[in-house]
C-alpha cells in the first residue's frame, strides 16, 4: 500500500469528460478512454482532510510556504521536498489601483516573489516531488518560459536532470533562466503548441516524468495554493472577484480547485467570480465562452501576443479553464496589446508591483471589466500578478515607452541637471 492510500485522503482521480474515477495508485496522466484530452481531476476525502487540516491549525503553523496545504494535495506524509521557498507570496492591497478600476478595493497577490520568479513554481514544485516519488530520471516540460524557468530551478535545487522545450520566440531573459540552471534545452523552431507535442513525444519515448499543463493532472494542485492563501490573507472572506490571465489555463483551474476546496471544507461560505483574461491575439477561451463552442471540438486557432507566458494556440487545460468561469459566473474577457502594455507601468505605479505583460495582464482584464459592467463600484477584488517584469525586460521598456515615460540625459552638472527637470516639467 501507498504513502497515498495510508493517508487515506484521495478518493481518486476524475475524467473530465466522462467522470470515469481511477485509484490513486492505478491512475495515469490522463484517462484512457480519452486519449490526451481525458483531463483528470484529483478528488479528496473532505472530512479526513478536515479532521487535521482546519482554519485554526493553519493560524498556528509557522511554515508559511505551499506545503502548510499539503494535506490538501496528493503528497505523502513521508515526501521529499525541496528546500526552496515556494509559496507564502505577498498581498498588498492597492487603493489607488482600486480608484482607478471603479471598484471598492483592490489586492494584488505578488507571485513574482517566488524563486524563479513566477506562479508556476507552485506546480513545477509538486512536479519534482512526484517525479521521485515515481524515481524519474528525467522531468520534461514545454513551455512559452515561465513553466520552464520554474521546472529548471526547482529541479535544480534537489540535483534532479530536466528536459526542457521552448518556442524559439521565448524572451531570452527566460532562456538564461534555463541555461544557468543547468537545463537540456531545446529551442523549438515553431510555436509552444509544437513544442508541447515534441515534449509529448520525447518524453513517451524516454520514460521521462512529464510536468505538461493540461496533462499532468497534479500541477492544478500546485497552483491552487495561490487562492488558499489568498483566501487565508483576506481573513477568509473571500472576495467578490479574482482575475487572473490565462493562456494554457491551468492557473486558472487552479485557482477555481482551490475555491472549491475552501467552500467544502467549510473554510469560505462564498465563492468569488472568477475571470479570466486573455489577448486578444491568443483569445481562444474568450472565443469559445462568447459563442459557447465546445472546448474539445474547437480547432486551434494562431496565437500572437506579446504576454507570451499566455500565448496558446489550443489551451491544454480549456476544460478546467472554462469550468471555472462558468461555475462561478465570471467570465473570460479579452485585453488588446496596447491595452496589456499600458497596464504594466499602470500596476507597478499604483501598487509597487512589477509584472511581466502576461501578469499585467491581469489589471488591463479588470479596468475593462469594469468598463463592461461585469464588476460593479462596491466589488472588492484580487488581482493575480502571475509573474515578474523583469522576466521580459524588453516589453517593459516597450510598455514604459508607449506610456511617455523616458529617462533624462544630462551632462554630469548640476546646470544641465536644472534644465533636464525644467523640460521635464513641462
Amino acid at each position: 500500500m501507498t504513502g497515498l492510500n495510508r493517508l487515506n485522503h484521495l478518493t481518486g482521480l476524475v475524467c473530465m469528460i466522462c467522470g470515469a474515477t481511477q485509484h490513486p495508485d492505478e491512475a495515469g496522466y490522463v484517462c484512457p478512454d480519452h486519449g490526451h484530452e481525458g483531463i483528470l481531476d484529483v478528488r479528496y476525502d473532505y472530512e479526513a482532510v478536515g479532521a487535521g487540516l482546519t482554519r485554526e491549525s493553519l493560524r498556528e503553523d509557522p511554515d508559511r510556504t505551499m506545503w502548510r496545504f499539503r494535506r490538501l494535495m496528493p503528497v505523502a506524509p513521508d515526501a521529499r521536498l525541496p528546500p526552496l521557498t515556494v509559496g507564502g507570496t505577498p498581498l498588498y492591497e492597492a487603493p489607488r489601483l482600486a480608484a482607478a478600476a471603479g471598484v471598492a478595493r483592490v489586492w494584488v497577490k505578488d507571485e513574482g516573489r517566488q524563486p524563479t520568479a513566477s506562479l508556476k513554481d507552485r506546480a513545477s514544485a509538486l512536479a519534482v516531488v512526484k517525479a521521485r516519488e515515481r524515481g524519474a530520471e528525467v522531468i520534461a516540460a514545454a513551455s512559452t518560459g515561465n513553466a520552464a524557468a520554474a521546472l529548471a530551478g526547482i529541479a535544480a535545487s534537489v540535483g534532479q536532470p530536466t528536459a526542457i522545450f521552448v518556442p524559439e520566440t521565448a524572451p531570452e531573459a527566460k532562456i538564461a533562466q534555463l541555461l544557468a540552471y543547468g537545463s537540456t534545452v531545446a529551442l523549438v523552431a515553431g510555436s509552444y503548441g509544437d513544442a508541447f507535442e515534441l515534449c509529448m513525444e520525447a518524453s513517451a519515448e524516454n520514460g521521462w516524468y512529464n510536468r505538461n499543463t493540461g496533462f499532468n493532472p497534479h500541477m492544478t494542485e500546485g497552483k491552487k495554493t495561490v487562492v488558499l492563501e489568498i483566501l487565508e490573507q483576506l481573513g477568509w472572506r473571500a472576495p467578490d472577484a479574482v482575475f487572473v490571465s490565462v493562456g494554457d489555463g491551468s492557473i486558472i483551474g487552479g485557482v477555481h480547485k482551490g475555491v472549491k476546496d475552501a467552500f467544502a471544507l467549510g473554510w469560505i461560505g462564498a465563492a468569488p467570480r472568477i475571470f479570466g483574461v486573455q489577448s486578444a491575439g491568443s483569445d481562444y477561451l474568450v472565443q469559445a465562452y462568447e459563442s459557447d463552442e465546445d472546448v474539445l471540438t474547437k480547432p486551434p486557432i494562431s496565437a500572437c501576443t506579446v504576454a507570451d507566458s499566455i500565448s496558446a494556440d489550443l489551451p491544454r487545460d480549456r476544460l478546467k479553464a472554462m469550468a471555472a468561469v462558468k461555475e462561478t459566473d465570471g467570465a473570460f474577457v479579452r485585453v488588446g496589446d496596447n491595452e496589456i502594455l499600458a497596464a504594466v507601468p499602470a500596476l507597478a505605479r499604483g501598487s509597487g508591483v512589477f509584472a511581466e505583460p502576461a501578469g499585467a495582464a491581469a489589471y488591463a482584464g479588470l479596468v475593462i471589466a469594469r468598463d463592461g459592467g461585469l464588476v460593479g463600484p462596491e466589488d472588492r477584488v484580487v488581482v493575480i500578478a502571475t509573474g515578474n517584469g523583469l522576466k521580459d525586460p524588453a516589453s517593459a521598456m516597450r510598455s514604459v515607452a508607449s506610456a511617455g515615460t523616458a529617462p533624462m540625459w544630462v551632462e554630469p552638472n548640476l546646470e544641465s541637471l536644472r534644465l533636464a527637470l525644467s523640460e521635464e516639467s513641462r
